[in-house]
């Protein structure tokens, strides 16, 4: 597909045929060949096509093949001018997220301790394909009771504190959340969910701050040097999994009621004011309520998992919430997009907002700096905090990249010239691994990624997002 190039991180996907819109994708030269070989292009140019699109779909640096959207892509629909909301656009995993605590740890002293703190998170936290929570099975009144409130249904209960959700997007908790609209399948599958991390690409991270880049916004974030950090990434389980798949049923049909053509039919959509897309957002603000209650969970489980293998003081461990973003979701917000303020429907599936301090989503403590902006790399090579910005607000409707994004399928990972034994890699990396199942490792290994240092760079030569920290694993636990 012909790319005008705009500028040293701009490629263009120029409208043709039924695209409503242009297409852009942010990456530097040395991604591009990877994006297009992956198809990427083709599939912002499908996405071009949906009703009410705004200015351009985007592809972040890390984008890669998905189900409708490509991964790391984002679009703006205005629900005034006909402007659709997609399932295809969010994903199945709703509010697959990541949340970054900083402790009171100091690496250099407990160094020596890295493989039994693994082990005890392991061992505290459930993992695994069809696990169970910490967390006794959950009626459907207290289901719902998560669906509708979030994060503060955990704290409630004596998961965190209030200041976990003054640091975590949205507060946790996603107005327009309606249980009524989630099925009996979805509740099933979820009310023994919370509290789990799940498998796949979902992990918990044990990491330290090797470098600081800018030692101002580190301090705000409360990141020094040489500090023991936890990572979570996970997301809505098998119950956003569900309201996706129930919903791209209804979409099918929705788009032929509503005479919606589309090169694609995973991009099935409805219009975002329609009785279908009204009762969609209502049933995803529940998975990603749900989501940010399962994180909430686990970051309790963990601290206490930490203190237990170190016999420490909850003062002790210092742990923190740096903040909390959301990567797959659809949320209303008000931007402006073709010379004109408008309020929008902003899709990011495998994207994280990165907004400045002017905006007043961001939390309080972040007015002066900016949202934290995480993007974690792969298991064997580090992560980073940046930081968002202007910029983004204008070329990215507030949009960041949401790690270092797939190289290799699953398969390709187990049994491509980098197949070998990753635990044992890893081990002689430093990095101690836990996990249920080894062929996740497998399928996870560092190899399989891009390379987080070339996607940062690229972010930041966009000026979409602003390096603060890099942090290297030194313990990693997978389901």
């Amino acid at each position: 597909m012909k790319l005008t190039q705009l500028d040293a991180t701009t490629w263009e996907i120029p409208r043709r045929g039924a695209m409503r819109a242009p297409g852009r994708i942010i990456a530097s030269a040395a991604l591009l060949p990877k994006i297009r070989e992956d198809k990427v292009a083709e599939q912002a140019a499908n996405v071009a096509c949906l009703p009410g699109i705004v200015s351009y779909a985007l592809a972040m640096p890390d984008a890669h093949w998905g189900y409708g959207f490509p991964i790391g892509g984002v679009a703006a629909t205005d629900p005034d001018q006909g402007g659709v909301v997609s399932p295809g656009g969010v994903g199945y995993d709703i509010n697959c997220g990541v949340r970054l605590l900083a402790t009171g740890l100091d690496y250099s002293e407990i160094r020596n301790r890295i493989g039994e703190l693994t082990t005890t998170l392991y061992q505290g936290i459930p993992s695994g394909v069809g696990c169970a929570g910490a967390i006794a099975r959950l009626g459907k009144t207290e289901l719902r009771a998560v669906l509708e409130e979030g994060a503060r249904w955990a704290v409630a209960n004596g998961y965190g504190s209030e200041a976990d959700l003054a640091c975590t997007e949205d507060g946790g908790r996603l107005a327009g959340a309606d249980a009524s609209k989630v099925s009996e399948r979805a509740l099933n599958r979820g009310a023994d969910q919370l509290g789990t991390l799940g498998s796949g690409n979902h992990f918990v991270e044990l990491g330290v701050v090797e470098r600081i880049y800018d030692a101002r916004v580190a301090a705000a974030f409360g990141l020094r040097e040489g500090a023991v950090t936890l990572m979570i990434h996970s997301g809505s389980r098998g119950l956003g999994y569900q309201v996706c798949d129930d919903f791209l049923a209804v979409m099918l049909k929705a788009g032929a009621r509503y005479g919606i053509r589309l090169p694609d039919r995973q991009l099935c959509c409805a219009p975002v004011h329609s009785p279908e897309g009204r009762d969609y957002l209502s049933a995803m603000a529940c998975a990603a309520n749900f989501a940010w209650a399962n994180r909430q969970v686990m970051t309790e489980l963990a601290r206490r998992s930490m203190r237990q293998a170190l016999g420490i003081s909850e003062r002790e461990l210092g742990a923190r919430l740096v903040y909390d973003v959301c990567h797959n979701i659809a949320k209303l917000e008000v931007h402006e997009a073709e010379g004109v303020r408008r309020r929008l429907c902003v899709h990011r599936k495998g994207a994280t907002r990165a907004f400045p301090g002017s905006r007043s989503e961001v939390p309080a403590a972040y007015r002066e700096t900016g949202q934290p902006v995480l993007i974690p790399g792969d298991m064997g090579r580090g992560s980073y905090v940046c930081v968002g910005t202007e910029e983004a607000l204008a070329r990215t409707f507030g949009s960041c990249c949401h790690g270092a994004g797939r190289m290799m399928s699953r398969t390709a990972a187990r049994k491509g010239p980098f197949a070998g034994d990753a635990v044992r890699a890893l081990t002689e990396q430093g990095i101690a691994v836990m996990a249920r199942s080894r062929r996740t490792v497998e399928e996870e290994r560092p190899e399989a990624y891009k390379d987080v240092d070339q996607v940062v760079e690229a972010v930041e030569a966009a000026g979409i997002g602003r390096k603060v920290v890099r942090i290297r694993p030194v313990g990693v636990v997978k389901g």
